[in-house]
């Protein structure tokens, strides 16, 4: 096994348990490593500090899996690893046949680069490094014995294997394919379709889930603007607790079409669909003098990487601007970002920004965050990015 070797001084988020090793860290490699590879990490002097897996091509060259230095990275580790990110599932309540939740959080469960998200009976896969994509074989016969799906579909990002050099990954790994629709029962009895081929990320978004039930408990007998909505959930859980009516906004056609299936699956109507640009949306409903009780605003991810997160935060600051303007004194602001490069407190000076330009008094009445299939490991916050404010506007 070949042996990375750090730079002095650059020992302590190993030492801290911080599961990434970047390139700038590292003085040498000794032995050979193919992509991949089972690798120790040892300090300046020497000293055997934890052991990973290589990636060749990415500015993180190295992805630790433990600080144990008789626990070699085996089927063995594999198998104790997704035991217990499914015992967590279950120990919080993911356990109904068709729960649709994420089963292995990467990092935040010990397996880095792993994504693994479970739609009723079938799994949607994401292998995101060099050391996953070489286990996939592995890892999918680990997931078929224990978790017994129907089937197992890779949906791996694109861009996260593209910085890993690694090509598209997408398709059947193991099973049946899965149907075009799978019907999942999510927090408050809400029912959604997804699809597990063309649908955003995985098939969903399941880091939502609870924050629509939250969002929704304000929206009975309310106006409602629901921006970026793709296939509704914010919609359908508005619906179902009594909105007056809600505008739902996206450019998506397909994803709109997906909200009606939705809507119909739950037994709820007063939702408009717009197909609509939302920045220009909200610009022209601010023209025309429109007023709501509640705004939604749950864009997709603005920052991709470090040079776009000023580009980002202006892009938060307008859409929030324009909506403290459209809602009625008192009216609530759901507003959201997914953003990992944009940091809780970040995202908080932007909506005080916003609500400055705005001349409006907000409060921020609930701060949340991502669902808690979506744990956060202490020792890689990193694991939290999504973060999101409902606000009373004054």
């Amino acid at each position: 096994m070949a042996t990375i070797t750090l730079n002095p001084g650059k020992e302590r988020p190993v030492q801290q348990r911080h599961p990434w090793v970047f390139s700038g860290a590292v003085a040498r490699v000794q032995g050979y490593v193919g992509r991949g590879d089972a690798v120790d990490v040892c300090d300046a002097s020497g000293e055997w500090l934890a052991r990973g897996t290589w990636s060749s091509g990415s500015q993180i060259r190295a992805r630790l899996f433990t600080w144990n230095a008789d626990e070699p990275i085996d089927e063995a580790l594999f198998r104790r690893r997704l035991e217990r990110a499914l015992a967590t599932r279950i120990w919080l309540g993911y356990s109904g046949e068709d729960t649709a939740c994420r089963l292995v959080y990467a990092e935040s469960d010990g397996l880095p680069g792993l994504i693994v998200d479970r739609y009723g009976a079938y799994l949607a896969v994401q292998l995101l490094t060099q050391g996953m994509a070489a286990r996939a074989e592995l890892i999918t016969g680990l997931l078929a014995e224990l978790v017994q799906p129907r089937g197992i579909y890779e949906r791996s990002d694109p861009d996260m294997r593209e910085k890993e050099g690694l090509p598209p990954g997408e398709g059947v790994l193991w099973g049946e394919p899965p149907p075009e629709q799978i019907t999942t029962r999510q927090p408050g009895g809400l029912v959604f379709l997804a699809d597990l081929r063309a649908g955003q990320k995985t098939g969903a978004y399941l880091d939502q889930a609870q924050n629509r039930v939250r969002v929704a408990a304000y929206c009975a007998g309310r106006d409602v603007l629901d921006c970026f909505c793709y296939t509704g959930g914010f919609s359908v859980a508005a619906a179902r607790a009594g909105a007056a009516h809600i505008l739902a906004a996206d450019t998506s056609a397909p994803a709109l079409a997906m909200l009606e299936a939705n809507l119909a699956a739950n037994a709820v109507g007063g939702v408009e669909p717009v197909e609509a640009d939302v920045f220009k949306l909200l610009r022209q409903y601010r023209y025309e003098g429109r007023l709501f009780d509640v705004i939604i605003l749950d864009p997709p991810k603005f920052a991709h990487a470090q040079n776009q997160i000023e580009r980002a935060t202006r892009g938060y600051k307008d859409i929030n601007l324009i909506a403290m303007q459209l809602l009625r004194p008192g009216g609530v602001l759901a507003t959201f970002s997914c953003s990992g490069l944009v940091s809780a407190d970040l995202f908080q000076k932007v909506v005080f920004g916003a609500a400055l330009d705005a001349q409006r008094d907000v409060q921020i009445i609930e701060r949340l965050t991502q669902a808690p299939d979506h744990p956060v490991l202490l020792t890689f916050p990193e694991g939290e990015y999504l973060k999101g404010f409902i606000c009373r506007v004054l």
